[in-house]
């Protein structure tokens, strides 16, 4: 039996970097988490240790603070796209770089200078780069959003193990995490980046609102479907959704009723529902999203 050595990577992960824009009394602020990966003609520092191909980590990390001062960070994808394409094009030993970008959001208080964290989800981004071509998949995360009503969930399977009773009106609350893989990476402006990532967000809520939900599966896909009926640059769509049960509180004992008032949040277990919808033109592209 012969050993052999597999596919592998190797970068800086979680590079923290906040960039502050300054125009005169007004500040921009970008917050950053970069996570750098790179591949190639790598076999040697496995097998012997010979660092020669070796770009060190540190100097990954470097560059990325670098970039963020020559170049600013307004989208991140397109700061994704600037760094997997430099580590790329300038080391003969690098042929695949993989940049992933979480961007955490900031409110401003008052005045120009005063922000506050938002609560809110996170905006991803995940770059591929090199072998001559280039893929760009957006995202968020932990967008938590919730129906009161105009949900149902029956029809479905009993065994001896069920005492889940069927419902035609139920709470749905989900933290929405999403991807999705646009068709080509010669967008130019970082306005054309932010202004899809808006759009496919909206929509996203959008269908969560006005879908009468029979299974939070057939939600699922109706969000998917929405974004990629209306963003024509955008090819797939992958979610996962875990189901945040609410279940009504018995109050019986204290002589009372509860005509779906009060309800008890419960964090785990959980429904992990997961799924992708993508046009059926959409361009082979199997590793977009690892």
């Amino acid at each position: 039996m012969a050993v052999v050595l597999g596919p592998n990577r190797y970068g800086k992960a979680e590079t923290r970097v906040v960039r502050v824009t300054r125009d005169g009394g007004t500040h921009r602020l970008k917050d950053v988490n970069v996570s750098v990966s790179l591949s190639g003609e790598m076999d040697d520092v496995h097998l012997t240790g010979d660092n020669t191909a070796v770009l060190p980590t540190d100097s990954q990390k470097n560059t990325v603070f670098a970039f963020a001062k020559k170049h600013g960070i307004a989208s991140v994808e397109r700061f994704g796209l600037l760094l997997a394409r430099h580590f790329v094009d300038a080391q003969p030993t690098i042929t695949h770089a993989r940049v992933e970008i979480h961007e955490y959001g900031w409110r401003r208080i008052t005045g120009g200078h005063s922000f506050v964290r938002d609560g809110g989800e996170v905006r991803t981004a995940l770059v591929h780069a090199g072998a001559g071509s280039e893929t760009v998949v957006s995202g968020l995360t932990d967008l938590v959003v919730l129906n009161s009503t105009g949900s149902e969930f029956h029809g479905f399977v009993q065994d001896e193990y069920t005492t889940l009773a069927p419902t035609d009106d139920r709470v749905l609350a989900t933290a929405v995490t999403a991807r999705w893989r646009h068709r080509g990476t010669d967008t130019d402006t970082d306005t054309a980046w932010d202004d899809s990532y808006t759009a496919a967000r909206d929509h996203l809520l959008h269908a969560f609102a006005e879908t009468h939900s029979l299974s939070l599966q057939q939600t699922l896909y109706e969000m998917g479907r929405r974004v990629l009926a209306e963003r024509p640059e955008i090819c797939e769509i992958r979610l996962s959704m875990p189901n945040r049960h609410h279940f009504l509180v018995d109050l019986e004992p204290f002589g009372l009723d509860n005509d779906n008032e009060v309800y008890f949040a419960a964090d785990r277990p959980y429904g992990l529902i997961e799924g992708t919808v993508l046009t059926d033109d959409a361009p082979d592209a199997p590793s977009a999203f690892t």
